[in-house]
């Protein structure tokens, strides 16, 4: 007999089957249907016997165990000594402590197993997040090999996937496939979220956009090994799962098992209102809040590299200062005997060589300045060339009379060794203690290719391991924020960000394919968690050349920082990059706490806008990347306006009209000056003419409602 359980939360839907005794199933996910009850929704979905399979149709579950008989993926894989693997999970009980939360165990008395099912529904911006745990109940070691935290029934007009891969340098890049008969499979085994494997996914219809249209969007929050993988089976029907891909023999459970937590979010106003919740759900309910601004960064790495001296440190600082920064992060080449990326690293403690009288002079004028110090470190990892792998050469991860794969001459720690995370946690809280160390940025710049301890495959127990050590440094040293880096974009995810305050968006600091960069990052994450640096004249990663104004312009939309050699700027640039930097504080708050809306464009064109959340104010920004492929350039569509009020807009970046030609409308709408008012409405549907410039320009308007 039918027991039905319902969740709901902001316009999302969740409908259970979970009758005691029996499978539980979902009946339904993903936006609300307003009236409808759970036992219509199940007769509208019965099934006819299928001529060659069972008499009676195999209903889906929430792990779809392979003792159910169900045909496709199983979403728990697991045996006991090569038995006891047909695992058919039944309803033992239900807790729902609210329409946003459930609880369900189920247990399979023959297996000795159980499965508590955790599921909750955000009031707030709808977004599911789910996990299992798996408990061995019996007294013999049970062999886990796959769990899902849930098989997701998949919408049947979600036809349209939207990817997200890349490479060092060129992260979160999207790729639109249609959705086929048979499984999309993505697998990282990276030791980290990775560059060309992103654990999240997006789905459409073919009529999608950024505003109209069913979408949805999912992620699994993991910072280790993981799996995406989508089944159409040849009854049409689609399940998702996302989890932890573990290796051969990784765990035995002794006891039980907590899958990572996956989310899930649904709308029928298109992708940008999916990124929006989940913007809003991270937020709230994943970062942990700082009671202030994001400060503007000077970054000392495309500066100098290893190439450190007192005198230039000081100097930069003092150039640093004097265009708006607000913090001074010390990177690389600071420590030991790190002179290049071949030696040092684990050697924790200041080079006696370089600074023979230790950070404090830097330090000292730093905070004099007015700015927060910030030190770069990499933790996770060691030279071969270092004291402390001299020392302890049994400290890292690696299979016996397998050979290391070379990487950035470095080995991976192996975190699982609790002498080794107290010797990190004591080396670097010293540190901290001593230089009073008000931000870290916390790097890893390698694949970890074999993540072996002791024999055995340990890349869950090591990503847990960090979990832990960044926990403990965030409750020993509150005031110190953390920054997730990783070669760039390597590590960024729900799961990272529960213990770190920024992800560094990638390494590649070229103005023009930034701009691609953050808008497949915008997906998932809000800009205020996506640092955004404005780089040297002449990129060190593409060797392109750009203007400063637009480097800064481009920059201005996240958390904006530098990393470039000042003295290599004219007055001039400095003055543009003081300039822009004023801009973004004064804009701060609306850019990292607005609403973020992608702009749809021309692929020649990027767009996007920050909205005040009672629409009383945005900042929008327009860059085009090419040349315009007809003689008058498109209509700028402002997005997320209030219809009905009308706003004055002006043009706040550049500081002169780059018009090409004249008259334009920047001279017609005097949006260099006064600016000129227009309903939301038309600001949005009609849109406005935007002048003719160079290629790599970036306009930015403001907009603000005016009384009537």
């Amino acid at each position: 007999m039918a027991d039905f359980s319902i969740l709901r939360g902001k316009d999302t839907l969740i409908v259970l089957d979970a009758a005691k005794g029996e499978r539980t199933s979902i009946v339904y996910c993903g936006p609300d249907l307003p009236g409808a009850t759970a036992e219509e929704l199940v007769l509208l979905q019965t099934s006819q016997h299928v001529p060659g399979g069972p008499q009676q149709p195999i209903r889906a579950s929430l792990l779809n165990p392979l003792g159910t008989g169900w045909s496709g993926s199983a979403g728990l894989l697991a045996h006991c000594a090569r038995k006891d693997w047909a695992i058919d999970l039944r309803v033992a009980s239900i807790d729902q402590t609210s329409d946003q939360q459930i609880e369900i165990l189920t247990e399979d008395v023959n297996a000795n197993l159980s499965v508590t099912h955790n599921l909750k529904v955000c009031a707030e911006t709808g977004v599911l997040s789910a996990s299992s745990t798996v408990t061995n109940t019996g007294t013999s070691a049970v062999q886990l090999e796959w769990c899902a935290p849930v098989c997701l029934p998949f919408d049947d007009r979600l036809t349209s996937l939207k990817t997200f891969s890349g490479k060092w340098a060129d992260e979160f890049q999207t790729e639109t496939i249609g959705r086929f008969r048979g499984t999309y499979l993505r697998e990282n085994k990276a030791g980290r979220t990775s560059h060309s494997d992103f654990p999240g996914l997006f789905a459409g219809t073919q009529t999608t956009g950024e505003t109209s249209g069913l979408a949805a969007g999912f992620h699994i929050g993991w910072s280790g090994n993981s799996r995406v993988r989508l089944d159409t089976g040849q009854d049409g029907h689609t399940f998702l799962q996302m989890g932890e891909l573990l290796f051969p023999g990784e765990l035995e459970l002794g006891r039980s098992y907590t899958t990572p937590t996956f989310f899930g979010c649904w709308s029928r106003d298109g992708y940008g209102d999916v990124s929006r919740r989940l913007h809003h759900y991270l937020k709230d309910s994943v970062l942990k809040q700082r009671p202030k601004s994001r400060l503007v960064h000077y970054n000392t790495w495309e500066a100098v590299y290893f190439d450190h001296s007192e005198a230039r440190l000081l100097d930069l600082a003092e150039k640093a200062a004097a265009v708006g920064a607000e913090r001074f992060v010390l990177d690389d080449g600071w420590f030991g005997g790190r002179r290049s990326d071949q030696a040092g690293l684990g050697d924790w403690r200041v080079s006696s060589e370089i600074y023979p009288g230790g950070l404090h002079p830097i330090v000292n004028r730093v905070r004099e300045l007015g700015m927060e110090f910030g030190l770069w470190f990499e933790p996770e990892m060691v030279n071969p060339d270092s004291d402390l792998y001299r020392a302890h050469p049994d400290w890292v991860l690696g299979i016996g009379g397998t050979d290391p794969i070379p990487s950035r001459h470095q080995l991976t720690l192996d975190l699982t060794k609790h002498q080794v995370t107290n010797y990190l946690f004591e080396t670097i809280s010293a540190l901290i203690r001593d230089y009073k160390i008000d931000y870290i940025k916390w790097d890893m710049n390698r694949d970890t290719q074999h993540p072996g301890s002791d024999g055995r495959a340990v890349m869950h127990q090591q990503t847990n391991a960090l979990y832990a050590l960044l926990d403990r440094f965030r409750t020993a040293h509150p005031n110190t924020e953390i920054e997730s880096c990783s070669s760039g974009g390597a590590r960024a995810d729900y799961g990272i960000l529960r213990y770190t305050d920024r992800i560094w968006t990638s390494d590649n600091n070229d103005a023009r394919r930034r701009h691609q960069i953050m808008r497949g990052a915008s997906h998932f994450f809000p800009l205020k968690v996506l640092g955004n640096h404005v780089g040297p004249k002449k990129c060190h990663i593409t060797g392109r050349m750009f203007s400063m104004e637009f480097r800064a312009a481009s920059a201005i939309f996240g958390h904006m920082g530098m990393e470039l050699d000042l003295a290599d700027e004219t007055a001039e640039e400095r003055a543009t990059l003081a300039a822009a930097i004023a801009l973004h504080k004064q804009h701060r708050g609306l850019i990292h706490d607005g609403a973020y809306y992608r702009i749809e464009t021309p692929d020649f064109l990027m767009a996007q806008s920050c909205v005040e959340p009672g629409k009383t104010a945005a900042l929008s920004s327009c860059a085009l990347l090419d040349m315009h492929p007809s003689t008058i350039p498109p209509r700028l569509r402002f997005a997320g306006l209030a219809p009905d009020k009308n706003y004055r807009t002006r043009m706040v970046w550049p500081q002169h009209n780059p018009s090409q030609s004249s008259p334009s409308i920047i001279e017609e709408a005097d949006l260099t000056g006064e600016g000129f008012i227009a309903s939301g409405s038309a600001l949005m549907g009609h849109g406005m003419q935007l002048p003719l410039t160079h290629p790599d320009t970036c306009l930015i308007f403001h907009s603000e409602t005016v009384n009537d």
